[in-house]
């Protein structure tokens, strides 16, 4: 649904995109993490036909981005990263505005407003102002109001920005609503655990360039496998920690939570083994666990390599 090839942009002698390519598969959610400056929101900003690219190719459902621009605008919904919606109007009355600035005669619009009220639970809401709105319910508005013309692709450009919990999570759902559907989602953010929960595929970008593809699995997968950590009940027994997990690989020491972790490959054998050693040696833990690696590790360590 998505695809660019090369795709590069320049401000002023910086380089936003260096060669991005990117594909996005139809009715799935695809995230786009970076960094600040990493080049998402120009990324976002070229395929929504705003800003024209220096180099490559880029089509959104089958269009050109250069010389379809009209027919990728009729595909496609944006919600950006601030609420575009009016304070003053009601719930209902931004939907009608937005549908009539979509050319939808007034009927229509009204109609169309009604069933997006519903679809994002925000019937009971529909007649009151958005100064009484929460943070969650205006950005399910601002969703509401990019799927007026129930676009194929929608793009969300950190769409949960200083949202509380609840929020985020009223939005989550949301979306996870329309990809059930077969809406097409690009999701940019710097939640790792948004991308976590919503993403099938994630794509890291950084210094204008694609640096790592895959499902969150894979790509934890590929920073080394799962981890075992083990909490000495005291001070006093991180060496001891340390050196019984020194047999798997080279352990990491948090002092301070007297956390001592280490990569391994088999994951059951390797805590079974570790349970067994520590008995036998006599050292009491608090808590030993295996976990697998978090997208936060997985983006430190891609975007650190990329600036070594």
């Amino acid at each position: 649904m998505i695809h660019t090839r090369g795709l590069r942009k320049r401000y002023s002698g910086r380089v936003a995109l260096d060669g991005l390519d990117l594909d996005v598969a139809a009715g799935t959610v695809h995230g786009l993490l970076g960094p600040n400056g990493a080049g998402k929101t120009t990324a976002v900003r070229i395929l929504t036909t705003l800003l024209r690219p220096d180099g490559g190719t880029a089509e959104v459902a089958g269009h050109d981005v250069r010389s379809r621009p009209d027919a990728v605008r009729a595909a496609i919904g944006l919600v950006g990263q601030h609420a575009a919606v009016d304070e003053v109007l009601t719930g209902r009355q931004n939907l009608v505005m937005f549908g009539r600035l979509h050319h939808l005669g007034a009927a229509r619009a009204r109609a169309r407003a009604d069933e997006l009220l519903d679809r994002f639970d925000l019937t009971g809401a529909g007649a009151t102002p958005l100064a009484a709105y929460s943070g969650g319910m205006r950005r399910r508005l601002d969703l509401a109001a990019g799927m007026i013309r129930a676009p194929k692709v929608l793009f969300l450009d950190e769409p949960t920005t200083g949202l509380d919990p609840r929020g985020r999570t009223e939005v989550w759902a949301a979306v996870r609503s329309l990809v059930a559907d077969g809406t097409t989602v690009l999701l940019t953010t710097q939640y790792l655990e948004e991308a976590d929960q919503l993403a099938g595929r994630i794509s890291v970008v950084d210094a204008g360039r694609v640096v790592a593809d895959g499902s969150p699995d894979e790509l934890k997968s590929a920073l080394g496998g799962d981890r075992l950590d083990v909490v000495a009940a005291d001070p006093a027994g991180v060496p001891a920690v340390r050196a019984v997990l020194a047999a798997h690989g080279e352990p990491e020491v948090d002092a301070d939570e007297r956390r001592v972790s280490v990569r391994v490959a088999d994951r059951v054998a390797a805590l079974t083994r570790a349970a067994a050693d520590l008995d036998a040696a006599g050292v009491a833990v608090h808590d030993i666990a295996l976990r697998r690696p978090t997208l936060d590790e997985v983006f430190l360590d891609l975007t650190a390599k990329e600036h070594a």
